[in-house]
């Protein structure tokens, strides 16, 4: 692996997309609420991103991909399209994943929202975030990338859940997707991990299912969704590794990541 070491002017630079990224997701919060479709949820955000952070999507033109975010609902695991037609209504829980590019760096972030009240939905998307949260707890020099992957295995097995195995975190900076690949479950051996050193900078965003870890991908060519059609949820940060732990270049206002200086 050819794993990107960014120095100080990278970081900067990185934390400015991540900023930005979160913000996308902080701004679309007002607009949640029944009846409103993923389309224009995907508008939305799209506009801001051109508009009002003068950034650039992503993944608008990535593999043919036309949208600025995937818009996951209820057992759709990632990747799920956008849709003028799709309106959210109560009980849905879904997940935006949203990427800007800013002067040549990207941000990547999504999180989960719960339109009314799922209390399983709710203690899915929490306990998927305790996956994320659990993982950045114990980043820094010296850990190793399958050091993550069992940590949130072993956190989402406690809550009775399963973690996705098709799809993986990965190394970010100047290109969408760098080296590592970063496994959320224990799956690596001597020829997939690596040690994480100080300047490295990566996403950890956790899939973690209500039932069975298996997918599988539609027609499109993009949606993935839960085999057994249970509940999935997602959370993801940029993450930078730091000197004496790691930096969430994408934290939103929300957020207390205070369990970081402990």
């Amino acid at each position: 692996m050819n794993i990107p070491i960014h120095n100080a002017e990278d970081i900067d630079k990185l934390r400015i997309a991540g900023r930005l990224a979160a913000s996308v997701l902080e701004m679309i919060e007002a607009h949640i609420r029944p009846g409103i479709s993923t389309g224009e949820i995907d508008r939305l955000c799209h506009h801001y991103i051109e508009n009002e952070i003068d950034s650039i999507s992503a993944t608008i033109g990535y593999h043919g991909y036309q949208h600025a975010t995937c818009i996951s609902l209820n057992h759709v695991v990632c990747h799920g399209i956008p849709d003028f037609d799709k309106k959210l209504k109560k009980g849905d829980i879904f997940n935006i994943d949203v990427t800007i590019i800013k002067d040549g760096y990207y941000g990547d972030t999504s999180r989960m929202f719960i339109v009314g009240d799922n209390i399983k939905g709710e203690r899915l998307s929490r306990v998927a975030q305790e996956c994320l949260y659990e993982a950045m707890k114990i980043m820094r020099p010296g850990v190793w990338l399958s050091d993550i992957g069992r940590v949130i295995e072993a956190h989402a097995n406690d809550n009775g859940y399963s973690v996705v195995r098709d799809f993986c975190g990965h190394g970010i900076g100047r290109s969408f997707h760098e080296d590592p690949q970063v496994l959320h479950y224990d799956g690596y051996n001597e020829h997939n991990d690596a040690e994480l050193k100080e300047g490295m900078c990566l996403t950890v965003e956790p899939m973690i299912n209500a039932g069975g870890w298996q997918t599988r991908v539609l027609k499109d060519g993009w949606t993935a969704v839960t085999r057994d059609k249970s509940l999935s949820a997602q959370w993801e940060h940029t993450l930078i590794i730091t000197a004496d732990g790691v930096e969430a270049t994408t934290v939103r206002h929300d957020e207390d990541l205070g369990f970081l200086t402990n």
